[in-house]
């Protein structure tokens, strides 16, 4: 964020007289003088009717039809007016004596030019498109399109841009232009988050309410920050007014918000917010109809409060604070019983999941001249996650015919039974438990120096410490094939053994980075502008007795605009843009090593890619905007993580040499506020090719998803296609329909052939019938398609002065799985190889339509 202090020196030993006036000026209206302002675009001249003007004392002036405004100021006092308009930059105006006409010209793209500016460069007031680089979303935009459903979540509408992969509903972690979605990595105010989630990745904790504004970059974007091979989540917290008092509240079916803003006299604010959903009382009513209901012990609950503060010292000093500190929770005990002609079961499964995240960061904003500044930032978080889960299943079956048919000599006796007997029983145990603790310290200085003539310098250090401690207890069930019989008769058949895994780590590591960068923008023609930066990251890697570092990796990033086309026929603009550059991530499974794991220094490599793409962007007349993008990314060093699974010794096995190539385009056309609707439609096609060259065997799951023989595979998370629709409707100022509708192509399904039985030895010696199905990973198959639909109706009343307003709405979510659900392959029973009738859903979203409905009013 760039302050520029025009004439600063001028007026910095007055501000203990813009003080008094503040306080006295009230009292002296009398002597007093009319001035005229004159808002206009910067760019096209044009004169921005509505456009807001902010006096010292709380009074507002909204511009005539020709940008124009006429206000009293004291005779012979310096005062300071605001001014906004949406879309454009919030900016200040200097008003010294003596002069009474002044002309204001506000643009998107960050500079103003006036008399006497001081200019607070924020994100704009509406969607906005850096072509090659990001899409930033304005609160208004995301209140719209996030502020629908049971959870209100930045991420719903951050799904729905181009170049995201449709992850459906309770899961807020999408594939990032074919990246993994673990890749996607968010920072609010500058500070990263490790985990901004609820529910293990269910929802982020990002609640519109909180959120001034949220960037995704996904381009070739600067160099100011890393720590991500796929996408980046940059969130604005929403900032107090410095004037005003203003309260928020929002009750609904399923949660409770409110949000206090509270003026510091005009030099800041304070922001102060809270959220308690309460389900309570709907699974107390679904238990006393649904069965399965009664087994929530602990209904699912997010509690979670945020503050954003704000203090200006003097016109060159800010002080900034965010903060943020929710829980997250559930607890299921389920025990039942299943009956079926050869198979009898008890089942118990208990679940518990509680987890706490907070976080908070401090700052100053510096401006030593009228083009620099420098921000210093300072942060620390913690998450804390408890889990609790076993499951223990009872089983009495009997030997089918066709299993006595094959097997019945597995005891050397034919006699239809095996040991004596035509049925087994097993008790089949399995458990995962365990706490986690994530510490992170941050802290980073960035400069930014307005060289003139539209060149602009950065720089930067970062450093960023984590700590990682961890105990986890895994107790599965394994099966590797092997001779079941005598070594005169070998009949080959699995072992099943249990196998007991436990985590016991305390490791911390130091991410330091260091950037600069050199900007160039033609800001009076807009013809051309170009960045080119480098960025260097570093890992030292601490665990209990041992040390790992990487190489430090280089991270250089250039982009080029051309400005080609200005203000003909309906096109108001059109520009291209060129970018390549280099990006760097840390896998986080290396948080679980316990020793070196046969890793010396240097051979710990981050996650590497290569990005570049082509775009092009064209505004036209009436509020529509165009852009398009295609792009190609090579992967390489990519960590994955595979087990090598023995009775004894269970043991994870580390490798820095996958790679994959990922390339396709997006676009959207958007359509910016206007009278009767607004909105985008975007679309994007991936395709996205990984490669593990350690792991080509077919019979084990790599990272969730089988490969094929030669190494390459699509991730389980990979679609080729993606169609988002959001769009309000605005018939009258009242009433407001939005509307949410998505397509998206099917993931990897893996190709299946015929349920057969096989025999399986357990540690005792008895032998049990199994059933499985030849499964192979495929190029082809897909599951079917998804396409979600949501809509929100909202009427909306005001008072006559515009400063309170409420809001009634109904919310209806998947709407169409009343007629549509997608679906992949069926499912069976593994001890009776009864197959389901139906396939399984192959989607997150819940199978019946989330009604939802709500108040909200503010002031």
């Amino acid at each position: 964020m760039i302050h520029n202090n025009i004439n600063h020196n001028r007026y910095l030993n007055k501000t203990f007289l813009f003080v008094f006036w503040l306080l006295v000026i009230p009292g002296l209206s009398l002597f007093a003088r009319d001035i005229e302002i004159t808002v206009q675009d910067g760019d096209l001249g044009i004169p921005l009717e509505g456009a807001i003007i902010r006096a010292w004392d709380g009074r507002e002036f909204s511009c005539d039809e020709d940008g124009k405004v006429t206000m009293d100021v004291p005779e012979d006092s310096q005062v300071v007016v605001r001014i906004a308009y949406p879309g454009y930059e919030n900016g200040r105006l200097i008003i010294p004596p003596g002069k009474n006409r002044f002309t204001v010209e506000l643009r998107l793209s960050g500079v103003m030019e006036g008399q006497e500016l001081v200019i607070e460069a924020k994100a704009s007031g509406a969607t906005e498109i850096a072509s090659g680089r990001s899409i930033t979303i304005s609160g208004k935009e995301l209140a719209r399109a996030s502020e629908i459903g049971l959870i209100e979540d930045v991420m719903t509408s951050i799904k729905l841009l181009p170049g995201v992969g449709y992850a459906g509903f309770f899961d807020a972690m999408p594939s990032i232009r074919g990246g993994d979605p673990l890749d996607l990595v968010a920072c609010l105010d500058g500070f990263y988050i490790e985990r901004p989630y609820h529910w293990g990745g269910g929802f982020s904790i990002f609640d519109p309410k909180m959120v001034q504004s949220a960037k995704l970059s996904h381009g070739v974007f600067s160099t100011r920050y890393g720590q991500t091979i796929s996408g980046l989540l940059e969130v604005e917290a929403k900032k107090p007014s410095n004037t005003e008092v203003e309260l928020d509240l929002g009750i609904s079916s399923s949660a409770a918000n409110l949000s206090l803003s509270y003026p510091f006299a005009g030099k800041g604010g304070i922001l102060m917010q809270g959220k308690v959903t309460y389900w309570d009382p709907f699974f107390w009513a679904a238990k006393q109809f649904i069965e399965e209901a009664r087994t929530i012990e602990i209904a699912p609950f997010i509690r979670s409060g945020a503050v954003s503060s704000n203090y200006r010292f003097s016109s060159n000093l800010e002080w900034v604070l965010s903060g943020f500190l929710g829980s997250d929770g559930v607890g299921v005990n389920f025990e039942g019983e299943t009956t079926e002609s050869t198979m009898q079961s008890n089942n118990d499964m208990k679940f518990y999941w509680e987890n706490m995240i907070g976080f908070v960061t401090t700052g100053l904003v510096f401006n030593p001249t009228n083009s620099m500044v420098i921000k210093s930032t300072l942060g620390a978080g913690i998450n804390r996650a408890n889990l609790d889960g076993e499951i223990n299943d009872y089983v009495t079956v009997q030997y089918s015919g066709t299993f006595l048919d094959n097997w019945d000599m597995l005891d050397g006796v034919a006699d239809r039974k095996i040991n004596g007997k035509t049925s087994y029983e097993i008790s089949d145990e399995q458990k995962l438990s365990g706490t986690e603790r994530v510490t992170n310290f941050q802290g980073r200085i960035d400069l930014d120096w307005d060289l003139g003539k539209g060149f602009l310098f950065a720089a930067g250090l970062q450093e960023l410490y984590s700590g990682w401690k961890q105990k986890q207890e895994y107790k599965l069930w394994y099966e590797e094939p092997g001779n079941i019989g005598t070594d005169a008769s070998p009949i080959y058949g699995y072992y099943s053994f249990p196998v007991d895994y436990t985590i016991d780590v305390n490791n911390k590591a130091l991410n330091s980075s260091a950037y600069m960068l050199l900007e160039y923008n033609n800001n009076k023609r807009k013809s051309f502008g170009t960045e080119l930066g480098l960025r260097v990251d570093h890992l030292y890697f601490m665990g209990r007795d041992f040390t790992i570092q990487t190489m430090p990796v280089l991270n250089p990033r250039f982009n080029m605009d051309f400005g080609l086309i200005k203000d003909v026929g309906i096109i108001n603009s059109l520009s291209v843009t060129l970018g390549t550059g280099m990006f760097s991530s840390i896998n986080p499974n290396i948080q679980y090593l316990e020793d070196r794991n046969g890793i010396d220094d240097f051979e710990l490599k981050p996650n590497r890619s290569w990005t570049s793409l082509i775009g092009t962007k064209i505004d036209f007349i009436n509020g529509f905007t165009f852009n398009i993008e295609g792009y190609f990314k090579y992967v390489f060093d990519r960590t994955y993580l595979t087990m090598d699974i023995t009775r004894d010794n269970p043991e994870p096995l580390y490798y820095f040499d996958g790679d994959g190539y990922i390339w396709g385009f997006d676009l959207i056309l958007q359509k910016y506020e206007s009278r009767y609707w607004d909105g985008w439609i975007s679309y994007s096609f991936t395709y996205a090719r990984y490669r593990d060259p350690n792991n080509i065997t077919t019979d084990f799951p790599v990272g969730g998803s089988e490969v094929s023989t030669d190494g390459w595979y699509y991730p389980e998370f990979h679609r080729f296609h993606n169609v988002n629709l959001f769009v309000n409707f605005k018939p009258t100022r009242q009433f407001n329909i939005a509307t949410r509708f998505g397509f998206a192509s099917g993931t990897p399904k893996k190709e299946v052939g015929s349920i057969i039985s096989y025999p399986v030895e357990l540690p005792d010696g008895t032998i049990i019938e199994k059933w499985k199905r030849t499964e192979v990973y495929s190029n082809t198959e897909r599951t079917s398609f998804s396409i979600p639909l949501d809509l929100k109706f909202s009427f909306y009343t005001f008072d006559r002065k515009g400063k309170v307003q409420s809001e009634i709405y109904l919310g209806i979510e998947n709407i169409l799985c009343l007629v549509y659900s997608p679906q992949g392959n069926t499912t069976f029973n593994s001890y009776t190889g009864k197959e389901d009738k139906g396939s399984s859903s192959a989607s997150f979203e819940m199978p019946i339509p989330m009604v939802s409905f709500g108040f909200k009013w503010s002031y």
